[in-house]
């Protein structure tokens, strides 16, 4: 064999082999298949079961056609839903204006309960303090406090608007939850990632904003868009002190009419809202989850 045909012949020495799956292989996928196939079967059948049992037992209950016309009605539903709609965009703007306020608020809170100096004592007490206090505090007994009890001192600049009032009120509820939420993320974070920045003499704000706070907020996204979620919902809260929210708005609805279908309207509007939050929320706890574990990067 000459020097030519030698070099000719060395690039089909050199291809890979042809992976080909084992007919045990082939077979387990195709029982893996099948036993997938059952398993949604079983499953839908459940499911349909389940919903026909449910709506037969709710039908046939005696007060059925009494909950169905007051609960039910589609011309209560259609003449409430533009009013509960426009009231709806206000809670969107309530939550979304608490939220940013929130993030702040907590962050901040967090990093106070971490200053480990003798000289910030007593901003960390306050810290401890506030999340105590407005922990402890339920959410709609704040809105009260605040609702009504700031207008009363009558403090020059103070807010009287009941949807600003009722942001704060929010705001001073979810920001001491979120703040043990980030305080959680930032104390799950190793202490050899704080010594290996210092040992690079970076300093303890370098440390807690180039090192500590990227690895923990990744952590805490999850639990956080759990407050979230609560948050959105908690936003109707703020009909309490009189603002035409969607609640309020659905309010009006039923005590002029005495049909409480407005209240569904409502209802919808939020469950809209909420749940592919709380399907996103889980979306991200199952891929850290899978990343924490070594199953994926995605």
């Amino acid at each position: 064999m000459t020097d030519g045909q030698s070099a000719a012949a060395a690039p089909e020495d050199t291809e890979s082999p042809v992976w080909v799956k084992s007919e045990r292989q082939l077979r387990r996928e195709t029982e893996l298949r099948a036993r997938g196939r059952r398993s949604v079967s079983v499953a839908t059948a459940s499911t349909i079961v389940v919903v026909v049992a449910l709506i037969v037992a709710i039908t046939s209950s005696p007060g059925w056609p009494r909950v169905r016309e007051t609960f039910l009605s589609p011309e209560a539903f259609v003449a409430a839903l533009p009013d509960v709609l426009r009231g709806f965009l206000l809670n969107i703007e309530i939550f979304l204006v608490a939220e940013a306020f929130i993030l702040v608020v907590g962050l901040l809170v967090a990093l106070v309960r971490g200053l480990r100096s003798p000289v910030f004592f007593p901003l960390r007490a306050l810290a401890v303090l506030y999340t105590d206090v407005f922990r402890g505090i339920p959410t709609i007994l704040l809105l009260y406090l605040v609702g009504f009890g700031v207008p009363a001192l009558q403090l020059q600049g103070a807010p009287s608007d009941p949807v600003t009032l009722g942001i704060i009120a929010l705001v001073l509820s979810y920001g001491a939850y979120v703040a043990e939420v980030f305080r959680a993320g930032i104390e799950s974070v190793h202490p050899s990632q704080r010594a290996a920045a210092r040992s690079l003499a970076l300093s303890h704000g370098q440390t807690m904003r180039y090192v500590v706070l990227p690895q923990a907020v990744r952590r805490v996204v999850p639990p956080l868009l759990n407050d979230f979620v609560s948050l959105q919902k908690d936003s109707a809260l703020v009909a309490m002190l009189g603002p035409l929210e969607t609640l309020r708005q659905a309010s009006i609805h039923a005590s002029s009419t005495f049909n409480y279908t407005p209240y569904l309207a409502a209802a919808l509007l939020f469950i809209l809202l909420t749940v592919p939050m709380a399907r996103f929320t889980d979306h991200l706890a199952a891929r850290v989850a899978r990343r924490r574990t070594g199953g994926g990067t995605a």
